[in-house]
């Protein structure tokens, strides 16, 4: 089997046709990664050496990434043995991904389109995931998507999503109109690598869109627990009106400063206006100390980074999860 070698020296085997990706989980090894469509980019990386082959499009990657060289480790299998640019996450704690069953416990309105979506896992249940991952849900005829974990009650082991209602989606259809408490669905996860490193010291900035909010509200909630705090923590959320900004920030412990950002806002609207990337960029940061957390459309993720990273911001301290359209594999 092909032996695959990353930028901090370890080493893994790959089967013939498994990603690059799987075979490091395989192996104990985290890569980053999030979507495994290969559409959101979070898992690219360089082949110094070697020979890969493509299972999937790599939707994410521009021509010039392609002739430099880059991949998506989760769409590329290795043909031979590989050198490869990219570093893993070290000692990184993420729980291994499992299936379990669960049923709907609640579900409210948040927004005209968003819900709030509580999962109940069986009692013997030991479901655990660092703040910032997603799961998959899984219901009737395998249908499957994908949610990032707002917040979970390990007491009562219920899980907390807010789904955003998709016209024409079937997940969708099931969510708004059929769900019902004690349904049985299946849950499987946790999933990505989209957590909080560092942050002693640190200012951290959150940007998000639409429910993009929902893992920095469980990342927020994770701060508040802990010993080593931030310098700074700002939360820039974007919506197009009013109604969008379901939830308030102040609620977490976690002292932090909320900026609504709305790109269809009416006049009476007296807050910030346009996008929340150029908010950031208006208020500006200091390149040094800053770590930015981005989660939502892939519109803003891709426009975010590139202006951010042009402004001075270091690309390892621009941390993504992008919602990508459902398409299988």
């Amino acid at each position: 089997m092909p032996v695959v070698t990353l930028s901090s020296g370890k080493t893994f085997e790959s089967r013939d046709g498994e990603s690059l990706l799987d075979a490091a989980l395989r192996c104990g090894i985290t890569l980053p990664y999030s979507c495994r469509t290969g559409r959101c980019g979070s898992c690219k990386g360089k082949v110094r050496s070697g020979d890969t082959k493509p299972l999937h499009d790599e939707l994410d990657l521009t021509e010039a990434e392609r002739a430099a060289g880059a991949i998506l480790t989760c769409v590329r299998s290795a043909t031979c043995d590989v050198d490869l640019a990219i570093e893993d996450l070290g000692d990184a704690d993420l729980a291994p991904a499992r299936t379990w069953p669960c049923r709907v416990q609640s579900i409210e309105h948040l927004a005209p389109d968003v819900v709030r979506v509580m999962l109940r896992l069986p009692p013997t249940s030991e479901f655990s995931f660092v703040a910032g991952q997603y799961i998959d849900t899984i219901g009737h005829d395998g249908l499957r998507r994908s949610y990032s974990v707002a917040g979970a009650i390990a007491a009562t082991k219920q899980v907390e999503l807010h789904i955003r209602q998709v016209p024409g989606g079937a997940m969708s259809e099931y969510w708004f109109a059929n769900a019902k408490a004690n349904d049985l669905l299946r849950l499987h996860g946790p999933l990505g690598t989209f957590f909080i490193r560092e942050t002693e010291g640190m200012d951290l900035v959150f940007l998000a869109t639409g429910t993009g909010i929902a893992p920095v509200k469980a990342m927020l909630e994770d701060l508040a627990r802990r010993e080593k705090q931030p310098r700074s923590i700002t939360v820039y959320w974007g919506g197009r009106v009013p109604s969008d900004i379901y939830w308030n920030s102040q609620q977490t412990e976690a002292a932090h400063r909320f900026v609504p950002v709305l790109s269809r806002a009416t006049d009476d609207w007296a807050g910030v206006r346009g996008h929340v990337q150029d908010a950031l960029l208006r208020d500006g940061f200091d390149a040094s100390s800053t770590a930015v957390y981005a989660c939502g459309s892939e519109a803003m993720i891709h426009s975010a980074k590139t202006q951010l990273l042009s402004a001075g911001l270091p690309e390892r301290r621009f941390h993504s999860d992008a919602f990508v359209s459902s398409a299988p594999v």
